[in-house]
């Protein structure tokens, strides 16, 4: 494997851990009331997030046009499984630290209405007092929340099932495009544009059915309609869906490359 490789599932790894723990964030919102100055707050993650993964995808087709030239391509699709695989660990490793980010997160957001500044707030979050706060922030999952898990009846099974396919989708959706050009490389333009497709699907699910579902049960929390142990107990789920969903695409990434190749010939 190249440089470039490893630097792909470096990123991946960022990319996904900071989606995963991007769920804090309602959390966190709930615990102090402050839905909005959370989600001003999460930006920063999310931008890093983002910037991340314009360079992934660039990352990958260097090596994917390497593969093509060299008469390799048919080796590829072990690389792309151990980008799937290190999504896995990413929602793995995002699911451990949630605690300790939602620690973190909640003085990030009581300091931000302090600071009313990102950059001042970033500069306050690496000084010495923010390091001190960070390594007192660490801690692991607690015994009574895994203990949630056993009440799967009491939480939306439809919500919980969208949620793992929307995120199986939109694992794929960039990976299986790519590698619907080692199949076909004459159409590996046509294919690699068809990714937009494919996580527009995913983008519909969240938006649809994901998002409303998690901001009612924002709202119903703030209001005192449900408790923060309900809505605590739904998010672990929707982050067990995220792992559930990662396996999935191991799947899914061959079939859906070759939908996309067949996909790529009929237009």
């Amino acid at each position: 494997m190249t440089i470039q490789v490893y630097l792909v599932f470096i990123l991946t790894f960022i990319i996904y851990i900071i989606g995963t723990l991007a769920y804090s964030a309602r959390i966190v919102g709930v615990r102090t009331g402050r839905i909005a100055v959370s989600l001003a707050v999460f930006n920063v993650f999310v931008l890093i997030q983002r910037t991340a993964n314009t360079i992934q995808a660039p990352l990958l087709a260097k090596t994917i046009e390497n593969g093509i030239n060299s008469g390799q391509s048919a080796g590829l699709i072990h690389i792309f499984r151990w980008v799937i695989f290190s999504i896995t660990l990413a929602t793995i490793a995002g699911a451990i630290l949630m605690p300790t980010f939602i620690k973190i997160f909640n003085k990030l957001v009581i300091s931000f209405s302090v600071y009313r500044s990102l950059p001042r707030l970033m500069m306050h979050a690496f000084s010495k007092s923010g390091i001190e706060q960070f390594k007192n922030s660490i801690s692991i999952p607690k015994r009574e929340n895994l203990s949630e898990l056993k009440n799967f009846n009491k939480t939306s099974k439809k919500v919980i099932l969208l949620n793992m396919i929307s995120f199986s989708v939109s694992s794929i959706s960039v990976l299986s495009a790519l590698y619907a050009g080692c199949l076909s490389p004459d159409l590996r333009t046509t294919c690699s544009t068809l990714s937009a497709v494919i996580n527009s699907i995913s983008t519909i699910f969240m938006v649809i059915f994901i998002d409303p579902y998690l901001s009612m049960m924002t709202d119903d929390v703030i209001r005192g309609e449900s408790t923060e142990l309900e809505f605590n107990r739904c998010i672990i789920f929707i982050v067990g869906g995220l792992i559930a969903g990662s396996i999935l695409s191991q799947f899914l990434l061959l079939p859906a490359s070759k939908l996309i190749v067949i996909i790529a010939r009929l237009i």
